[in-house]
């Protein structure tokens, strides 16, 4: 697969501590240290607009499993993961414009009180599976006249193309 070199080098970059022995991620579950996560709700300023709808149209969810914002050219749409500690899962199914480049994933929260008590933690995590870039290109590539879309837009294609 073409996106396996950059792939690596970004589980490199943000800590990859589960790959398998031939040196590509393990299918079936990765572990990430120390990744930089926020939180986010629906009634911040920039995502009024959103209400509360993910980046496929989908509400946020707040359950057993949780809605997520990711960087897709990094945790690509559908990416499911654990943090260590915490009972449910979160799923990414939405992306904003401060995350493209950073590792950052940006997890929802029902309410600003929630959110500000998280605030930015650094926290291992555990992928129990990874989404897909093909469907992260297939639903960003008709909204790339927002210049964070395009840049993971071009950042998956410049993958492919390696």
């Amino acid at each position: 697969m073409k996106l396996l070199p950059a792939f690596l080098a970004v589980m490199a970059a943000i800590g990859c501590v589960s790959c398998s022995s031939t040196g590509g991620p393990n299918p079936h579950a990765s572990r990430i240290s120390s990744v930089k996560t926020t939180a986010y709700t629906e009634t911040e300023k920039d995502h009024l607009i959103h209400g509360r709808s993910t980046a496929l149209g989908t509400p946020l969810k707040y359950g057993k499993v949780r809605s997520a914002a990711a960087d897709w050219s990094v945790f690509p749409v559908g990416t499911v993961f654990q943090i260590d500690g915490e009972p449910f899962m979160y799923e990414v199914d939405d992306y904003g414009s401060a995350l493209v480049g950073t590792n950052t994933i940006d997890l929802y929260k029902p309410d600003k009180k929630a959110m500000k008590q998280w605030g930015a933690r650094k926290v291992n995590i555990k992928v129990v599976k990874w989404g897909s870039f093909s469907r992260s290109l297939a639903i960003m590539k008709p909204r790339t006249n927002n210049n964070y879309i395009q840049r993971m837009v071009e950042r998956i294609q410049r993958s492919w193309r390696s």
